[in-house]
């Protein structure tokens, strides 16, 4: 609970690029897809069909006061870079480091094994080919 309270805070830091009073702050709406990769929802519709039933949970759990639906969450968080959520990361990653949780996730001289998410893209300068 206190990592998630952490992720929360960090996000009540971003500035929301929007103008005027939205309805659904930014901090919501990441904690929201941020409830939906941890709770392995498969897309976002998903978690939006299912978001009602567990509406108590998501409040309690993840601190969200208005859970976002698919166009809003979309809406909000596309046009943000993903740098912005650095920060965030940062703080989770120091405090697992910390406490010792990352500690069996250790190989080679200390590195850490990291598991991606598929939101980037591999590319490479090289072209690898046998000529044929």
């Amino acid at each position: 609970m206190a990592l998630v309270r952490a992720v929360r805070r960090e996000f009540e830091k971003f500035p929301d690029p929007r103008k005027g009073r939205p309805q659904i702050s930014f901090a919501d709406a990441a904690m929201s897809a941020f409830a939906m990769f941890s709770l392995k929802d498969p897309s976002l519709p998903a978690f939006e069909k299912r978001w009602s039933a567990r509406d108590h949970n998501l409040h309690a759990l993840y601190h969200i006061e208005k859970v976002s639906s698919e166009s809003t969450m979309r809406e909000i968080l596309d046009e943000v870079s993903p740098y912005v959520f650095r920060p965030a990361f940062r703080e989770i990653f120091s405090r697992l480091q910390r406490g010792k949780a990352l500690a069996q996730m250790t190989v080679l001289d200390g590195r850490y094994i990291l598991a991606l998410d598929g939101t980037g893209c591999f590319s490479w300068e090289k072209v690898f080919s046998d000529g044929s």
